[in-house]
């Protein structure tokens, strides 16, 4: 019997069963270290987010205290008790105006940012900048004045200011105030600081406030900025998150911190797959590196297969087949290594069983010859009783034309059984012969019907003499002579490519199930008195002939008697 698994198929399941704990083990620490990068990436991009923010946060702060420096400057508060005579500014006054202009341009040339002071006076209706000093609408300033950063939109620009009033009371009644600093810039200094963020990072920073807008940096994509904007509108933002967002199929590592000063959100996104774009090339380093392997693995598997386990399988193989009495199987050595040494060894030790085999079986067939000439001489004085016995119960009944049809039959039959130099003799001289019987019964019972269906390419088939009569001679004595109202025998031959069957059936009495196995085992057993000569010397016969896959087999028929059943492979020489 075949192994089960051979060992191309046993190394295979090895070789994967060792590389399941090293890609799991490749798995969990890949996941542990995806985990940490993402863990630390999250909390680098909100310190990054979180400096830059203060970074901004702390520009506001020194700028909103420009104007608490301002106001405590002797010429800018002294500034506020002047009273005008007429509608220009004497020699002193413009003195004093322009050293104020100074020391605001100073102010604002101190820091990066780009801004703007004002210094309004509410008893001149002036208002002081860098350079000019004119008159100003009283009731649109004061409608600014509120504490805190303010924000309004020009155009596409937003301007944010702070307003500082004298005395600190003023705050509630503006218009008790009687001097009054601004402080204002616009986004084009969050655009610069949104731009050097950005070059020196991956992201694409920008400034969001629900219900004010929008502050991008210069190469902003507005289009997803703003299906990011519709997407975070639905989510409660925290003042400082990490959150990934889907858009459009792409992952984003979203990150948000909110300004203390102006409460503007800071936000930053990055493509989740350029962060992730290193451990994949990671990974798929190592997936090319465990197919290599995987291949290479199998390769050697399969040379060692190749190499080791077809010789050894062609070995089992031809022994099994030398096992079944195959003894024309010869191994083809390969090479010169062991195993072809073993198959020249192997064909030498074949041909010489095969040559002692067909000795023995030369012997064997002039054995097996002898006994099937003895086999069928017990046939014939058997039937000659059997006919000599019929003859002398019809003379006794006088019944003349009986023992001449007997006599005839019986000269034809000892005609057809003394041919003995005839091993074979075509299906169709048998049954001639069976049916010359069958019509001699029928003379001594009228109520003898038989049929016989033999296909025409069958009757041409060689066959041992005496095969089929024996068994229609039991069916008339033992069955239908036996049995009252019995009269029916069929004989039928049935071919196929597997086997050769010849049938014959009574409607007699039959035998119950217990003695057709009785009667069954008897004939597989040397034969006895009570097991009768005919079946068994037909058993013996189709054996010797056609070997042990031929038999004879009894069995219930349908017309009520016996049926029984000669099946043979046809012999091809």
């Amino acid at each position: 019997m075949a192994p089960r698994y051979n060992l191309f198929t046993k190394i295979v399941i090895l070789i994967v069963i060792m590389l399941i704990p090293i890609v799991s083990l490749y798995f969990y620490s890949n996941k542990t270290s995806t985990d940490v990068i993402g863990t630390e990436l999250n909390k680098a991009n909100t310190n990054q987010l979180t400096f830059f923010q203060n970074q901004i946060d702390a520009d506001m702060d020194l700028i909103s205290s420009w104007p608490n420096l301002l106001i405590h400057d002797p010429d800018i508060f002294n500034f506020k008790d002047i009273f005008l005579e007429s509608e220009y500014f004497n020699l002193d006054e413009i003195t004093l105006v322009k050293r104020i202009q100074t020391k605001l341009k100073i102010q604002e040339s101190s820091m990066n940012w780009k801004s703007s002071l004002s210094i309004y006076s509410p008893t001149l209706n002036r208002v002081v900048t860098v350079n000019d000093a004119a008159t100003y609408d009283k009731d649109t300033l004061l409608n600014r004045i509120k504490p805190g950063w303010q924000v309004t939109k020009d155009g596409e620009r937003y301007v944010f200011s702070m307003v500082k009033v004298y005395p600190y009371s003023a705050f509630s009644r503006p218009e008790d105030a009687n001097l009054i600093i601004e402080i204002a810039f616009d986004n084009g200094n969050f655009e610069m600081m949104l731009n050097k963020f950005k070059s020196d990072g991956r992201g694409d920073p920008f400034y969001y406030k629900r219900d004010e807008g929008i502050i991008y940096n210069q190469s902003s994509d507005r289009k997803l900025v703003t299906q990011l904007i519709d997407r975070l509108e639905k989510e409660q933002l925290q003042d400082t998150e990490n959150i990934t967002v889907n858009l459009d199929g792409e992952k984003y590592l979203v990150g948000i911190v909110t300004s203390k000063s102006n409460g503007w959100k800071l936000i930053d996104y990055i493509p989740l797959s350029d962060i992730v774009l290193p451990i994949e090339k990671t990974n798929l380093l190592f997936y090319i590196s465990v197919s290599v392997l995987l291949m290479m693995s199998f390769l050697a598997a399969y040379l060692l297969y190749a190499q080791v386990q077809v010789p050894i399988k062609q070995l089992v193989l031809a022994f099994q087949k030398l096992k079944n009495a195959d003894y024309t199987i010869r191994l083809v050595p390969k090479g010169k290594n062991e195993f072809s040494f073993l198959f020249a060894r192997f064909n030498l030790m074949v041909v010489q069983i095969q040559e002692l085999f067909e000795n023995v079986y030369v012997e064997k067939i002039a054995v097996r010859e002898a006994k099937l000439k003895q086999l069928q001489s017990q046939i014939n004085p058997h039937f000659f009783y059997n006919c000599f016995s019929f003859i002398s119960s019809m003379a006794k009944l006088k019944d003349y034309q009986s023992v001449i049809a007997m006599s005839e039959n019986l000269a034809n039959y000892y005609r057809y059984t003394t041919r003995q130099e005839r091993d074979l003799v075509p299906l169709s001289e048998e049954i001639a012969f069976v049916t010359n019987y069958l019509e001699i019964q029928k003379m001594r019972m009228k109520w003898l019907d038989f049929t016989i269906h033999i296909p025409e390419t069958m009757r041409k088939l060689l066959v041992p003499p005496l095969l089929i009569q024996p068994l229609v001679e039991n069916a008339v004595i033992h069955g239908i002579e036996t049995t009252a109202g019995a009269g029916k025998i069929r004989i039928e031959g049935v071919l196929d490519e597997q086997q050769l069957c010849m049938i014959v059936e009574d409607d007699g009495k039959g035998m119950t199930s217990t003695e057709l196995l009785a009667l069954q085992y008897k004939l597989s057993e040397p034969m006895q008195e009570e097991t009768g000569c005919g079946l068994w010397n037909v058993k013996q016969r189709i054996q010797l002939r056609y070997g042990e896959d031929s038999d004879v087999t009894i069995s219930p028929s349908q017309l009520g008697g016996l049926k029984v059943n000669i099946h043979w492979k046809q012999s091809t020489h």
